[in-house]
């Protein structure tokens, strides 16, 4: 067995793989859907909430490569490959874009040839860092992307996970401070003031041992965003960021998840 598999604990839910469960992967153990299960039976609308998720990211991406002219993404916390990944989101637009995922969870990175498929004019890299390890995160992403140009910082439900809001309001700003003028942030996470039921049910998830996520008030959401210029709709529940039009034309309620785009001056 490897050092990788060694640290891989099949016997207690993982949120990254429990999240990956309700997105429709694979890459998940019994345990995980258990408590995804579980979950989805006290608060069925969690899937809606990590698909919307998932979503903005995407609606996001394809901004910062299209109209904002992005061409290099650092997506840190980037969990387990899924569809559209944010190579494939971003070379989709710019096929020259060069993208850095980072995260330090073993299935991870057991699967990160799956975010390796870089177009030949792009390039993908992965690298194994814990979060709160900003330094070797821009160190290590500096081997692919060029910091000296701006490049778009991906935080995608990750800071949840740390206890410490003003822990996490640092890691923002320790990665942004390695980031020259013009780069970006887009972040999202799960947030309180909106659906009590999701509240209740985190909260209680919270208790069961497994690897715990934070929901925040959205104005500590706001705050990961401070000193940088947002792009309109601001800091939002996710549907509503510039939503594609629905066939229905009526908009998405909103979620439990806020998130937004900012622009460092």
């Amino acid at each position: 067995m490897s050092e990788f598999e060694q640290r891989i604990d099949t016997s207690v839910p993982h949120s990254a793989r429990i999240w990956n469960y309700w997105l429709g992967g694979k890459d998940n153990y019994p345990v995980d859907e258990a408590a995804g299960d579980a979950y989805t039976a006290v608060f069925p609308g969690i899937v809606t909430i990590a698909r919307s998720s998932r979503a903005f990211l995407g609606r996001t991406i394809r901004h910062l490569a299209g109209e904002a002219g992005i061409r290099q993404f650092l997506d840190v916390g980037t969990g387990l490959p899924t569809v559209d990944n944010t190579h494939e989101v971003a070379q989709s637009v710019a096929p020259d874009a060069r993208i850095v995922y980072v995260d330090h969870d073993p299935l991870v990175l057991t699967h990160a040839r799956a975010l390796l498929t870089s177009t030949p004019e792009g390039a993908t890299d992965y690298v194994d860092a814990e979060l709160y390890d900003t330094d070797r995160i821009l160190e290590a992403a500096a081997r692919t992307l060029d910091l000296t140009r701006p490049t778009a910082l991906i935080l995608s439900g990750i800071l949840g996970h740390v206890a410490d809001y003003e822990v996490a309001r640092g890691i923002v700003r320790d990665l942004l401070a390695g980031l020259p003028s013009g780069s970006y942030l887009s972040l999202n996470e799960g947030s309180r003031g909106t659906d009590p039921d999701y509240e209740q049910a985190q909260d209680a998830y919270n208790e069961t041992g497994a690897v715990p996520y934070f929901l925040r008030p959205v104005e500590q959401i706001e705050g990961y965003f401070e000193g940088l210029e947002l792009v309109e709709p601001g800091v939002v529940s996710v549907p509503l960021w510039r939503p594609e039009t629905s066939a229905s034309g009526v908009a998405a309620p909103a979620i439990g998840q806020h998130g937004g785009v900012g622009r460092k001056p």
